[in-house]
């Protein structure tokens, strides 16, 4: 099983007591030396009313910055802006409802954000997700396709306009969030993991385009990280238990360790890194994927899981 990592100490399996803290993103980079200042500049957030989107939304207010949030559901985006404008008064977090799978309002959103102070300094694509997971014998393609516009075609949109907006202000950042799926095989995720290979594939592009802009473009893949999504993951001994051995670093991830990172890459301090896919995932990319057999056998069968329909 995972060790736990939520504050205080723990204990790893095979290890002494260890220090397992998770500091807030601006307390962590002072503790190092580093200070990353956002002040009165702005960026997009797409999937911003959750998860790593949230967790990135709002370290950026903390360190100063405007942070225009997207997400499909107007309530959500609304409780969000609204927590993190009482967390972090030196920032400020608006909100624009938009499906990154419509280029009209993905448009229209980024040019709202520029807006807000005449210049739009970067953007952290967070919205993703799949339709469908399962056999590859047995994928349902109308779901594969609605992947595919989800993180192929929406990651384009995003990056597309959002590029020319940081493109005519003279330079900025795009951070893309990958995952693990993309460069270590996930079996019987279908199209999630294709479509993030193509999402890394598409900012290495970008970023070998932009650069003569002064436009960077990077990406992270998180591992596993403790959001709402994967608390069934987590929850269950055979698939969470696996996850630890092939983790060298044994414990899930945080959101915050996906900020800290991503503000990283956003920050002057990174200012001639770009093109560059960093994995956040406790070394997990160093042995293998997880295996999801325990969950997927019931529905599927053992066969089913090998192909035979």
């Amino acid at each position: 099983m995972f060790a736990e990592r939520r504050g205080g100490t723990g204990t790893m399996p095979g290890r002494g007591a260890v220090v397992l803290y998770v500091e807030p993103v601006s307390v962590l980079w002072e503790e190092c030396g580093v200070q990353l200042s956002f002040d009165d500049r702005t960026y997009l957030v797409t999937g911003g009313g959750s998860g790593i989107g949230k967790g990135v939304a709002e370290g950026l207010a903390k360190a100063g910055a405007n942070v225009m949030i997207l997400g499909r559901g107007a309530d959500r985006l609304s409780a969000t802006a609204e927590e993190i404008n009482a967390a972090a008064p030196s920032g400020s977090v608006r909100y624009e409802p938009a499906d990154v799978t419509n280029e009209d309002q993905i448009a229209a959103a980024v040019d709202a954000a520029t807006a807000w102070n005449g210049r739009l300094h970067g953007v952290v694509h967070c919205a993703g997700g799949s339709q469908t997971i399962g056999p590859i014998t047995q994928m349902d393609s109308e779901a594969w396709r609605a992947t595919v516009d989800l993180n192929i075609n929406g990651s384009m949109y995003v990056l597309k306009h959002s590029a020319r907006q940081m493109v005519r202000g003279g330079g900025g950042s795009f951070v893309g969030i990958s995952s693990i799926a993309s460069s270590n095989t996930h079996r019987w995720f279908g199209p999630y993991g294709v479509t993030k290979s193509g999402l890394d594939h598409l900012i290495k592009l970008a970023a070998d385009e932009l650069g003569a802009s002064w436009v960077r473009v990077n990406g992270i893949r998180p591992g596993l990280i403790r959001t709402e999504l994967v608390q069934m993951v987590l929850d269950s001994p055979e698939i969470s238990g696996d996850y630890a051995e092939c983790t060298p670093l044994p414990r899930p991830g945080e959101v915050e360790d996906i900020a800290n990172a991503t503000l990283f890459l956003l920050s002057d301090a990174a200012q001639w890194i770009t093109g560059q896919i960093i994995g956040v995932d406790g070394g997990q990319n160093l042995r293998r994927g997880p295996d999801y057999s325990a969950m997927l056998e019931p529905a599927y069968g053992a066969d089913g899981l090998r192909g035979v329909v």
